[in-house]
């Protein structure tokens, strides 16, 4: 097992790649060896491959943006210190070191012919962390592919490198017949030549499934999932790769898709530059004046403000764009049971399997009228 001692000091500051990127090895390395390395603390993104639990807490320090995933048991056991930050924020956050990043570990492919080694998998705030640590720790998975992610790491950027072969973290998702029928019923808001983003889960993922033989279309996200392979397009931005293999093997060395920073998928100033932007996104639930709660279901905390509302804003102030928000009927409450992720003024378009509500220029009577109209009580 690769010593990590050499490289983290005790009290450091941890961050690493969310979801499929994780470099898994490093991180069972550290919560072997947490033990010697009292008060480092660990900034987490979603995470679905559950290695870090809450037992570990008795020596690392863990906060991070979302309870997506596993992170959800680290939430509930109350060992996760949750930010609740825009995603376009969390680049400052580091640069300033108000998130502290001594230390990044980073799981990347195998060099290219130039001597390259490509982040593969996730860009993401990696690139501001990358920027100010102190020292970067690479796990060279040969079964991570080469894409084109800005930056590209040399091996003279690696203080510590160990070699892996092992599936990365994958993350699928299987729409069910109700996800299927919101999908249907979205499709018809998004217009021709739309820049897509897609958020996490299987509602979203579903949408991009009925959109099959559109031409014409591009993709802006943060997360990029398995549904964007079955599409037809002209290009693909985004953060990170979220899904399957069949993606990354999709992704592999393709020209059409560019891995870059947080700062650029969600800052305003991109953002603000495309048009007919259509932002689809879930949520734990709405309200009947079109408030959205993206983060608490049943007193546990599952979500993350992230890059919706991000995405949202800017959607809405598109030329031609539209922000749907998809979710099942039941979830069309009176009141929220968590806190407001998305506020009603941003409200645009909610889409359920009994139909849509399109909520703008609507007043707050209109918008509880059209909301009951496509909830499991209408």
């Amino acid at each position: 097992m690769v010593d990590l001692t050499s490289v983290v000091r005790p009290g450091d500051g941890i961050i690493w790649g969310q979801a499929c990127a994780e470099p898994q090895t490093l991180v069972e390395a550290l919560v072997a060896q947490r033990a010697q390395l009292p008060g480092v603390g660990v900034f987490l993104g979603s995470s679905y491959s559950g290695i870090v639990a809450p037992a570990h807490a008795d020596h690392l320090r863990l906060s991070g943006y979302c309870g997506t995933g596993t992170n959800r048991a680290l939430a509930d056991a109350g060992v996760l210190d949750v930010l609740p930050a825009p995603y376009s924020q969390l680049g400052l956050l580091i640069e300033t070191r108000k998130i502290r990043c001594d230390v990044v570990m980073v799981q990347v492919s195998p060099p290219n012919a130039r001597g390259e080694y490509s982040l593969g998998l996730g860009v993401e705030y990696l690139a501001p962390a990358l920027k100010v640590a102190r020292a970067v720790v690479a796990e060279v998975n040969e079964r991570v592919p080469w894409t084109h992610t800005e930056p590209v790491l040399r091996k003279q950027d690696f203080a510590l490198i160990v070699e892996s072969s092992r599936p990365p973290v994958y993350v699928s998702y299987k729409p069910s017949g109700i996800d299927q029928a919101i999908a249907e019923n979205t499709a018809r808001f998004i217009p021709q030549q739309a820049v897509l983003e897609c958020g996490i889960g299987a509602l979203p993922n579903a949408a991009l499934g009925a959109l099959k033989g559109r031409r014409g279309l591009a993709f802006h996200s943060g997360a990029i999932p398995d549904g964007v392979v079955d599409l037809e397009l002209d290009s693909c931005t985004g953060g990170a790769l979220m899904g399957s293999q069949r993606l990354f093997d999709w992704a592999r060395e393709n020209p059409r898709v560019r891995l870059r920073s947080s700062d650029y998928t969600h800052g305003a100033a991109t953002l603000g530059r495309i048009e007919r932007f259509v932002a689809i996104n879930s949520a734990v639930e709405v309200d009947l004046t079109g408030q959205v709660n993206g983060e608490v279901a049943g007193g546990s905390y599952v979500g993350a403000v992230g890059g919706a509302l991000d995405f949202i804003r800017a959607a809405n102030a598109s030329p031609g764009g539209v922000s749907i928000c998809v979710l099942p009927s039941k979830r069309i409450v009176e009141r929220l049971s968590g806190p407001v992720s998305t506020p009603r003024s941003e409200a645009g378009v909610i889409v359920t399997e009994r139909g849509a509500a399109d909520l703008r220029g609507c007043t707050l009577r209109e918008r509880e009228r059209r909301l009951r109209a496509i909830s499991e009580s209408s």
